[in-house]
This record gives structure tokens, sequence and C-alpha cells, in this order.
């Protein structure tokens, strides 16, 4: 067994609990986002609940759409918020990308975070202030692309809700920055969408990485016409978006070398999702097929 999944199972069986730990180790999970392609790590953080494994993490990282995952498992809801990806009307109204020709956001983070998540699937914001498991979402500084960990921004609800709107705005797509403590932040898939470096640095020994891409799938370049678009739009990304793909390559070779650090990822034959993706059916299916990846690897 992994390391890192050793030790998250021996937490486990002696029912280790954040605050009161005797290993001397501290273990992360880093959730990867992509906006749809997310689907298959709200999967995963379904079965990680399911199976109790939350208080085995001393943190949780997230990006973009991962950080929404991440809010999820330390609210306790879920096996319940991921109903959301298949709902049609949900999903027809946070992604609709015939928006852009009337001048909207095509991806709707207001409506997700203050409609979706307080009305109609409602997350339980306090439950994740009070988690002795501290909850790291991950943004981009719209001025000088560098990727920042809001968690010392986040002090109430409305912080939280702020942030999770912050690493989920898509540049562009889904309007204009959103302003948190006096910066401004774009999603943070742009400047570390595999959080792992940030949770190792915060003195992290292990870490989870839940990934949203199969093992024989390789990062995309930017399109290019967002390329084109995006640092127009935002000149202080200009670096960190033509960074992107090489950075992202290295990030896959150093995930291979280090030896506290274990990837769960989609199976070899799961589905293409892009990230705008709105096929329900196709959803569920990432979903679900992210739930049984870690339930594969807790029985390798």
């Amino acid at each position: 067994m992994h390391p890192v999944m050793r030790l998250v199972s021996r937490r486990h069986a002696e029912g280790s609990r954040p605050g009161f730990r005797t290993d001397g180790h501290r273990i992360a999970l880093a959730i990867e986002g992509g906006s749809s392609r997310g689907t298959y790590s709200s999967g995963m953080v379904m079965a990680l609940e399911e199976l109790g494994l939350t208080r085995c993490f001393d943190a949780v990282y997230g990006s973009s759409a991962g950080a929404l995952n991440g809010a999820w498992l330390l609210s306790g809801r879920a096996l319940t918020g991921m109903r959301g990806w298949w709902d049609p009307e949900i999903m027809r109204e946070v992604i609709n990308p015939w928006r852009f020709l009337r001048g909207r956001p095509v991806v709707d983070t207001r409506y997700l975070v203050d409609t979706v998540y307080q009305e109609l699937t409602p997350m339980d914001f306090p439950a994740i202030l009070a988690n002795p498991v501290s909850y790291h979402p991950m943004a981009t500084d719209a001025e000088t692309g560098e990727p920042v960990d809001l968690r010392p921004y986040i002090r109430k609800v409305d912080d939280l809700k702020t942030a999770l709107r912050a690493t989920t705005c898509m540049p562009v797509l889904a309007g204009k920055p959103v302003f948190l403590a006096g910066r401004r932040f774009v999603d943070g898939g742009v400047a570390e969408p595999l959080p792992f470096r940030t949770a190792l640095a915060n003195g992290a020994t292990h870490v989870l990485v839940l990934r949203t891409r199969r093992a024989t799938e390789r990062p995309a370049k930017p399109r290019r016409m967002h390329s084109m678009v995006v640092p127009r739009a935002l000149p202080g990304l200009r670096s960190v978006w033509v960074q992107q793909y090489p950075r992202d390559m290295a990030d896959e070779q150093l995930l291979t070398e280090l030896p506290t650090v274990m990837s769960i990822r989609p199976p070899t034959d799961a589905p293409n999702v892009s990230a705008l993706e709105r096929d329900t059916v196709l959803l569920r299916k990432a979903v679900m097929m992210g739930r049984q990846a870690v339930h594969a690897a807790l029985a390798s």
C-alpha cells in the first residue's frame, strides 16, 4: 500500500482526530478542479465522506471546482451536495454559453454560491468554518498571476462564500475578478490547478491528490482563443497564462517523484469531460467513476 494510504488507513483504524494526533505527521488533501471536469474529484470526495475518512486529514486544499468539492467534504454534506452536478436545471443556469452573446458571464458563480448552495442544495457554511480540518481554497491574484491561499481572508460566512466565487472565477468566462480583502482574484486553476505545492510549503508531510485527468491524459495547452482574449482582458495574468502548459507538465513529473504524495485518478476508460460540459448523464457517470476510483485505491 502507498505510504499515504497506509497512514490514512492507520489513522482511520485508530480513530485519530485533528488536534489530537500522535503520529507526528500532517496529511493534506489536495483536490484538482477543472470546472465540469471536477465531477471526477467530486465523486472521490463523496467516497471519502461515506468511508468516514474526513477526520484523517489535517488540511484540505482545492482549486476551482476542487475547492468546491473540498468545501462539501468539510461541511459534512458531500453525499447530498454533489447531486447538483446531474440536475439539468442547475447546470443550465450555472453554465450557459449563450449568455456570452449577451455580454453576460458564461459561468454564473453568484447563482451557484448564493442560490444553489444557499437554497437548492444547502451547504453548511458554519460547519466548514468550525471544522478542525483546515480549509484552503486557492485563487489566482488577478494583478500578479500568483497563487494565493485564501484561508487567511476567511473569517465569517460571507468571506467563505466570496472565496468560493473567487476560486471558481474563470477568467472572462465568469465575468470580472472577485474582490476579497481588497484584492482581485480569479480561478485558482490558472496559477495552481494541483495545489499540492502549497500544501507541502505549508508543512504537509503527506498529500493525497484527487485528480480529474486520467493517467493516460496529458495536460492540455490553453485554447488559442483564450490565449488571445485573457491576457488582453487581464494583463496581470499574461506571464502565468503562457507558463501554464510547461508548469502542468512539470507538476506531472514531480508527482511521480515524491514518495509521500499519492494521486488518485479517474480510470483509464473514463470518458472525456470538458470544462463547460452540461450533459447531466455524462456528469453523473463521471461522479460515480470518481467514487469508484477511491474505493479501488483503498482496496489495492
